[in-house]
């Protein structure tokens, strides 16, 4: 009887041993991680984002469901302890210990409390933009971290994750190169971005940002500040302002009344790209594609 048992355990140990990739379960902060993290997971990987679209990802407060997803969590991939503050807490327990991957570290030592405080922590000690996964080669470097990390898992198929980190460097590349000369159009064009999630994007592809309207987009600007970019509105050469879709858009409206100016919109959030292996690719190409609206017809 114990024999006929102990075979049982070992026949479900091997069926249990043998368990397909795609019961691999991968949790993502926002959904641009989701994005770079499907590039070398491919498409059979279960990965998940925890703050959905139109939401914020300083302050979110997670559905029960969520934290279940985490505790379950095989590998977690967030941007930071200053972009997903919500997180900082729950991340610091010691049940994820070894499965969270943040890209950027705490800009100074400031205590928990005051991250509570400071859901918006835009302005860090060490001047560093958390917006990371806008520029290409930060999304290259944030690739190879996932792909590291995926690498360790148990039943992973490493020669998959080899494949695909260098179809997505082949394909990034191509990308960054026809956006690259396409941008190229815009010599002339003054862009205001909404937040300063475009910066990198414009420093990447040598863009002429020439103002930022809020540095923190759940603020109203100061009237003086409104001042200085509506000023700087005036005095600009085709000034093109970048709007978000999940910001209020009232107050720019007002602030561009009576200029003329080309306003047009991208998302940050890579809300509308479809969660594929394919998907930054079509992401840093819908950035660009709003980026060219400013282009005078």
């Amino acid at each position: 009887m114990s024999f006929s048992k102990t075979t049982l355990a070992l026949g479900l140990a091997a069926l249990v041993s043998t368990t397909p990739v795609s019961a691999t379960n991968i949790v993502t902060s926002i959904k641009p991680i989701e994005l770079v993290v499907k590039a070398i997971a491919g498409d059979d990987m279960n990965v998940s984002t925890i703050v959905p679209p139109g939401s914020s990802p300083h302050n979110y407060s997670m559905k029960p469901s969520q934290r279940r997803a985490l505790e379950q969590a095989d590998a977690i991939f967030r941007v930071g302890p200053d972009m997903e503050t919500f997180l900082n807490r729950l991340l610091g327990g010691e049940e994820f210990a070894g499965k969270v991957v943040a890209f950027t570290e705490a800009s100074s030592e400031e205590t928990e409390a005051h991250h509570e405080h400071d859901h918006h922590h835009h302005n860090h000690g060490e001047g560093e933009d958390p917006h990371l996964w806008v520029d290409p080669r930060m999304a290259l470097d944030m690739a190879r971290t996932v792909h590291a990390k995926l690498s360790t898992l148990d039943g992973i198929n490493t020669a998959e994750l080899d494949a695909n980190l260098e179809r997505f460097e082949q394909r990034l590349n191509a990308t960054e190169q026809r956006i690259k000369a396409s941008l190229g159009q815009l010599d002339g064009t003054s862009l205001f971005a909404y937040h300063s999630a475009l910066e990198r994007f414009s420093e990447h592809y040598d863009l002429d940002l020439a103002g930022v309207l809020t540095l923190n987009p759940e603020l109203s600007p100061g009237a003086r500040h409104i001042a200085d970019v509506q000023n700087k509105l005036r005095a600009s050469n085709q000034p093109c302002l970048l709007t978000e879709p999940q910001f209020n858009r009232q107050w720019w409206r007002s602030i561009t009344e009576g200029l003329n100016v080309t306003v047009s919109t991208w998302d940050p959030l890579a809300t509308d790209i479809a969660s594929t292996a394919n998907g930054y690719i079509e992401f840093q190409q819908s950035i660009a594609d709003a980026v060219l609206e400013c282009l005078p017809k």
